[in-house]
């Protein structure tokens, strides 16, 4: 693709053709300049059958803000979209719409709120709202829906990871597997979401972290087919790097060749007065080669050399992974906690797509539009109330309990501001019944969390580096239940609705069905 297709493809047509259609008609009707407020939010956590999540993490934001502020109607895009034509032969797009549109056709209306990434999010709950000119906050939808779903999703995927590794050591291997250039979007969002660095070398670089990686079966191969031996290979790549001495031992037999040759060189870096960082398994039983592994690097006096592990993981197998040495270790002389503390876990193909859910259900939706100055409510009316979204212009509050836990989190209208200091009910978003109070006494803070993005189409958002956006997952995380996080069927978090929002909802519903 030359460069001038890609700003093409890349640029402010990164859309689904009906927002432009539907741009035409609003000009058409003399609505394009009326305020609109959209929301984006996610319906479900992601289902990976056997496993599920029950949280997920904000991510995506930074790299939405970069395209708004860079893409606008280019004389290119305009020439493109003149050249549309029905199928009768007329023209698509007339010209005083693309002279409007060529003219007016950016961001620079926009006002945008967004939670940080980094943070904790849940379904229902508007993680980005967007308000202004509607054919601009139409026209945004396509691209905000691709450069947030996805990152939210991966994000997600690798603090599961993480907390199926107990915290350990979490590297990203994802690149070749990944659906194109998406790999640096989901290399950006797993480094959001937990892994610490990623092989991925020129994401890593713009984000500020060293690469990391080892050698390739290939490389073993290679000096094999050329008539030398494993320990060949290693010596020689630890001769190149003998401070970052990080070797696969499995290209011919684990336990009987790899891990012993790894020694040998190991030894020979030691009397040179280099540390080795240790070896990498990437097939077989990885808790009984991990047992076995540690237990020769230990008798060899290489204690705190670590065990890189590969090949297919994710959460789930982690989590059976410790499990199984937790159980197997004792049998051969081996401390468990001491196999598991030295684990280093290179996750590829299944974090890269997040396999098992390889999509989020986010969506954008209308909820309210200007008219004569003052704001109406919009809403879709969907065969439940579980896809009927929430009308009107929102906030979203997250309620801290006593302990300063996450309990709940909150979405109210506009002008409400819930208080510590009298009771709080937390309707449930989708069943009339169930409502919960809570007292001043069980509330020990209530934090407003969506921020200004975009103000009138000028960024006033302070945007987070890398390392602050992990710290507000690891805070997040943190204060979530023990339930909430568990791997295997979370418990429910609660994502409620204040009265007056209810009560919004059931009428326009009223009005619209007759019911």
């Amino acid at each position: 693709m030359n460069p001038s297709d890609r700003a093409t493809a890349e640029g402010i047509l990164f859309t689904d053709q009906y927002q432009l259609t539907m741009a035409q008609l609003y000009f058409r009707m003399g609505l394009h300049e009326r305020a609109a407020q959209f929301d984006h939010y996610f319906r479900d956590y992601p289902d990976y059958g056997a496993h599920q999540a029950g949280f997920c993490v904000n991510a995506g934001l930074d790299w939405l803000i970069d395209w708004m502020q860079r893409v606008h109607f280019r004389p290119e895009d305009i020439a493109y979209m003149r050249a549309q034509t029905t199928r009768s032969g007329g023209r698509l797009f007339a010209d005083d719409f693309l002279d409007w549109l060529q003219a007016n056709g950016d961001f620079s209306g926009i006002s945008l709120m967004a939670i940080p990434e980094g943070r904790v999010v849940h379904p229902n709950m508007p993680l980005t709202v967007v308000r202004g000119p509607i054919v601009q906050a139409q026209l945004l939808e396509t691209a905000l829906l691709n450069f947030l779903n996805y990152q939210i999703l991966i994000a997600t995927k690798a603090a599961r990871i993480r907390e199926s590794g107990r915290g350990q050591l979490l590297l990203e291997f994802g690149m070749r597997r990944a659906h194109e250039r998406g790999a640096n979007a989901g290399t950006r969002a797993a480094l959001i979401g937990g892994a610490d660095f990623s092989s991925n070398a020129g994401i890593s670089h713009v984000l500020g972290l060293p690469p990391k990686g080892t050698h390739a079966h290939s490389m073993v191969q290679a000096f094999l087919a050329l008539g030398m031996d494993e320990v060949d290979a290693f010596r020689a790549y630890a001769d190149v790097y003998p401070d970052e001495c990080l070797l696969l031992v499995d290209t011919i037999n684990t336990l009987e060749s790899g891990v012993p040759n790894a020694i040998t060189v190991f030894e020979e870096l030691r009397r040179k007065g280099h540390q080795p960082v240790g070896v990498r398994l990437d097939s077989g039983d990885l808790a009984y080669l991990s047992i076995r592994t540690a237990k020769l690097l230990d008798d060899a006096g290489f204690p705190d050399a670590s065990i890189v592990l590969s090949n297919n993981l994710d959460e789930l197998v982690i989590w059976q992974i410790t499990t199984q040495i937790v159980e197997e270790a004792h049998r051969y002389g081996v401390d468990a906690n001491r196999v598991i503390k030295r684990l280093v876990y290179g996750v590829g193909t299944r974090l890269i797509t997040s396999e098992g859910d390889p999509s989020l259900g986010g969506v954008y939706k209308l909820v309210g539009i200007q008219e004569n100055g003052a704001w109406q409510p919009a809403i879709k009316i969907s065969e439940s109330r579980e896809k009927t979204p929430n009308p009107g212009n929102k906030r979203v509050w997250r309620v801290y309990d006593e302990r300063g836990h996450a309990t709940a989190d909150l979405v109210t209208l506009e002008d409400e501001t819930p208080s510590t200091q009298s009771p709080l009910v937390l309707r449930h978003p989708f069943t009339r019944v169930k409502k919960r109070v809570l007292e001043p006494g069980q509330i020990s803070r209530v934090e407003p969390l969506l921020v200004d993005v975009f103000a009138d189409g000028r960024l006033v958002y302070d945007r987070p580096s890398l390392e602050e956006m992990r710290t507000l997952r690891r805070q997040d995380v943190e204060r979530l239940d023990p339930g909430v996080r568990r791997l295997l069927n979370p418990h429910v978090y609660h994502v409620s609705v204040s009265q007056k929002l209810w009560d919004l909802k059931d009428r326009l519903i009223r009005e619209l069905t007759g019911e």
